[in-house]
């Protein structure tokens, strides 16, 4: 089912945490998969918003719950399917909130120094705002994958799908410090210990390949050194990188492609954010934005 789906390793991981959680529910009230009832696949979904799952967890969770239940009747397991008169969950559709160009120039300023792990640190925020790449997609790049002549990198996206992103004049150079002599070459070890390390583009004080979570733990170590602990993480970079875009100019339809996402109207958020900014703009900055007519 797995290949079938083209789902990526954290959406996997994901699901399978969210299946044992079900399973565990199912044991905990005296049913298992082949006895559970519509009424009780309700019961658990409502358990869980009660106790605080997140609206996209809880719909995460009823969608992998629902795959399986599927898989079971089409593997002839089970005769029927509990969940296929299920309402979904409904999530509140979130604006994101991006940084302003002047906050993501003051979290850049925050990479002081020359030693390896500043060189890193400083190519991988300029690597996120630039592309617009997600956090798994950064430390899963390998050297290959870069193509410092012609500005390109090749990411990989949910489901291992693959673009071709551009990134400008300054990650270029910011990556380029980290691959010279006084970055990367420092932190490799005197032997890779791991299958693929020796590629990776980003390494970590141990010569390995740079995990998602420290990835995001130098994220928020410079968010918190400039002020932008409360609202700073990779993906708050992604939103600006896309707003920025669109804010100055750029296609809807190549921004959605930068961004690797399967729908447009994914993209289009990003629109009503750039509006909104644009008003907030307006209404503090035009002497006659907020007067009323021959005041």
């Amino acid at each position: 089912m797995d290949t079938e789906l083209g789902r990526s390793r954290n959406t996997l991981a994901a699901y399978r945490r969210d299946l044992s959680g079900y399973c565990e529910w199912l044991g905990a009230n005296d049913t298992d998969l082949l006895g559970v009832t519509s009424g009780q696949t309700v019961e658990f979904v409502t358990w869980r918003q009660n106790n605080g799952a997140a609206p996209a967890s809880a719909a995460r969770q009823l969608a992998a719950i629902r795959m399986l239940h599927r898989f079971l009747v089409d593997e002839d397991i089970r005769a029927d399917d509990p969940t296929a008169d299920l309402d979904g969950v409904r999530v509140p559709a979130g604006l994101p909130k991006p940084l302003s160009e002047a906050e993501v120039a003051s979290l850049l300023a925050a990479v002081t120094g020359n030693e390896p792990s500043a060189l890193r640190d400083r190519a991988l925020l300029e690597f996120l705002y630039a592309t617009g790449a997600r956090i798994s997609e950064a430390v899963g790049l390998s050297l290959a994958d870069l193509d410092p002549s012609s500005g390109l990198v090749r990411l990989f996206g949910k489901g291992s799908k693959e673009r071709i992103v551009p990134f400008g004049r300054a990650a270029a150079g910011a990556v380029s410090e980290w691959l010279g002599p006084g970055g990367r070459p420092l932190m490799e070890p005197v032997r890779w210990t791991r299958r693929g390390d020796k590629e990776a583009l980003f390494l970590n004080h141990r010569g390995a390949r740079l995990s998602r979570q420290s990835a995001w733990a130098v994220v928020r170590d410079y968010g918190e050194a400039c002020g932008l602990d409360k609202q700073l993480s990779p993906h708050v970079l992604r939103h600006s990188c896309a707003t920025h875009l669109l804010d100055h100019g750029a296609d809807l339809r190549i921004v959605q492609e930068m961004l690797g996402h399967a729908s447009i109207s994914t993209t289009q958020i990003y629109t009503k954010v750039s509006q909104e900014r644009l008003w907030d703009v307006y209404r503090s900055a035009h002497p006659r934005a907020m007067r009323r007519a021959g005041s």
